[in-house]
């Protein structure tokens, strides 16, 4: 559950920081006072979208820190162990961090991590029910989800989906297969031709690059000769101005003036190491320039077959030098094309099989649906009844259809029924003319769903809209009910609802300087009896409203 909440400079929240604890908690404060700010607060901090108009003025940015005691999530536990993100401390660490720029980081226990891995573990900690819950209600997909959820049905659920990915990728598969083979046959001519003539042009044989780097030595073997010949008259033929005769000449004078200077003893040796360098280098080029011979009919050769790689490169879309994987890959097309009626017996066997397993699935997961939905509907007819429709019928329509294609839910189509007089035939949720009606439709289900669910907080943003009198009072209790083995937060306008919380926190609004600022506090009860008075309304809080008060919260305790 969720044991501490920090927000700084979030809105019109400067600084903000609270201990929580199991149970009943109701936020009360006038309207416009922020009371929406702690679900924006908890939403921020569990993965929703970041917007830097939420920075309060002035500051440089907004942080929110949630701290959450483990012991009643092993879920959310077993995530973190799975991602190596577990505290010593056996607890779980969340902050959000929204700077002017519009950027956001997120940290789990100290950690950077992403927004994805933040939503996978906010599902785990939390839920919410905002106040627009009943119109996510009227789709269908929410229906199921729902029912999905009050039956347990997420291991088979994702065993269905297992299996419907797999049949999906092979049928495609299959699919692609057999429109190859349809036009199989003037594909594999085609394919045939374009190797024949590959292999023709001895494609696998050749190498691109070693033929292109002969075909410009060919070209440029004139060139070549006479440079590298008068390189070798310059270093060593030319028996007057050549490096070798330039070195002999300097090796002389140096041993004349040695005998003068014995410290250039070395000297001449030096250069006598350089004249044999110079001789090596003349006979290595010498000999290089001997093999080479200019070969007209090579080069012709080497220029026709380079020009043939280009033709074939151009006409086959790729580069010269991809033409031999590009053959070995239409060899293998060709190959799959001759064998594509033995790979598509396989596949189609393997379709089967896994429509057999399919079915087999849809079968177990209606069967469950089935079963959960008598005791769904049981239980949100007798809460609905005690909501103010005393005639209320709620049913869950499930209409199987073995023969349509596969999906990822199941062949199952799920309705949300409900009669409120007797005689009437159940109507589709999106049918019910009264906002009243459905918000207290909503809240059934939600109570009805929460029996199976593992999250240990829960969150209720003014869900009891619409609603009021003796009603109020049972959604209360019910809340109260529903809180007395987790946390579960609601906001609310209704002074029935907020006089059953366990606890009591105040939100209220102040202006200083100009400066307007939203904050919250525990109410001590002394001060939660004043504003159960102001909820229950009149310009003046009178001894009577006091006592009215006093003696709702009484029987909420008593209760």
């Amino acid at each position: 559950m969720l044991t501490h909440l920090t927000i700084k400079d979030l809105a019109v929240v400067e600084s903000l920081s609270l201990e929580l604890e199991r149970g009943l908690i109701v936020l009360t404060g006038e309207t416009g006072a922020g009371k929406s700010i702690l679900m924006n607060a908890l939403g921020l901090a569990l993965g929703d979208r970041a917007d830097s108009g939420l920075i309060r003025p002035g500051a440089d940015k907004a942080e929110i820190n949630l701290e959450f005691d483990l012991d009643d999530a092993p879920e959310a536990a077993a995530w973190l162990a799975d991602n190596e993100l577990t505290d010593e401390g056996g607890l779980c660490l969340v902050r959000r961090v929204v700077s002017q720029d519009g950027r956001s980081r997120a940290f789990i226990n100290n950690r950077p991590a992403t927004l994805q891995a933040l939503q996978e573990l906010a599902s785990k900690l939390v839920e919410i029910h905002g106040q627009h819950a009943h119109l996510h209600l009227l789709q269908n997909q929410e229906q199921r989800r729902l029912l999905d959820e009050s039956a347990g049905n997420g291991e088979a659920l994702a065993e269905l989906q297992s299996i419907y990915r797999d049949w999906r990728a092979a049928s495609e598969e299959l699919e692609r297969l057999r429109k190859s083979a349809a036009d199989g046959a003037a594909r594999e001519e085609l394919l045939r031709f374009q190797i024949d003539e590959l292999e023709q042009h001895d494609i696998e044989r050749l190498d691109y690059q070693e033929l292109s780097e002969e075909q410009t030595l060919q070209a440029n073997v004139g060139r070549i000769l006479t440079t590298g010949q008068s390189q070798i008259e310059l270093l060593y033929d030319d028996e007057r101005h050549s490096v070798n005769a330039s070195l002999h000449q300097a090796i002389n004078g140096l041993e004349d003036i040695a005998r003068l200077v014995p410290e250039l003893a070395e000297l001449p040796q030096q250069l006598r190491e350089a004249q044999i360098l110079v001789k090596d280098v003349t006979h290595e080029l010498r000999r290089q320039l001997d093999r080479l011979e200019a070969d007209p009919a090579r080069l012709t050769w080497l220029d026709d077959t380079l020009g043939d790689f280009h033709r074939l490169a151009r006409k086959h879309h790729t580069a010269p030098q991809e033409l031999k994987a590009h053959l070995t890959g239409l060899r293998r097309e060709l190959d799959g094309l001759e064998h594509s009626s033995e790979t598509i017996a396989q596949l189609e066997n393997r379709c089967e099989q896994l429509l057999q397993r399919y079915r087999a699935a849809a079968t177990a997961l209606s069967q469950r649906r089935e079963t959960a939905a008598q005791t769904l509907q049981e239980r949100i007819t007798g809460l609905i009844r005690e909501l103010g429709m005393p005639q209320g019928q709620f049913r869950v329509e499930l209409s199987a259809e073995p023969a349509s294609p596969p999906s990822a839910h199941g062949w199952d189509r799920i309705e949300f029924t409900v009669s409120a007089n007797p005689g009437l035939p159940p109507r589709p949720l999106s049918k019910v003319a009264s906002g009243g009606e459905l918000s207290r439709l909503s809240l059934a289900i939600q109570v009805a769903a929460t029996d199976s669910k593992s999250v240990a907080t829960l969150v209720f943003d003014e869900v009891d809209t619409g609603i009021g009198g003796g009603v109020a009072e049972i959604v209360g209790q019910k809340l109260r009910t529903v809180a007395g083995g987790r946390q579960v937060f609601c906001i609310t306008h209704l002074h029935q609802v907020a006089a059953q919380g366990h606890h009591h926190l105040l939100v209220e609004k102040t202006a200083d300087g100009g400066k307007t600022r939203t904050g919250v506090r525990r109410l001590e009860p002394d001060e939660r009896i004043r504003e159960i008075a102001r909820m229950l309304g009149g310009v003046k809080i009178t001894e009577s409203t006091l006592t009215h008060a006093e003696e709702l919260l009484a029987a909420a305790r008593e209760s």
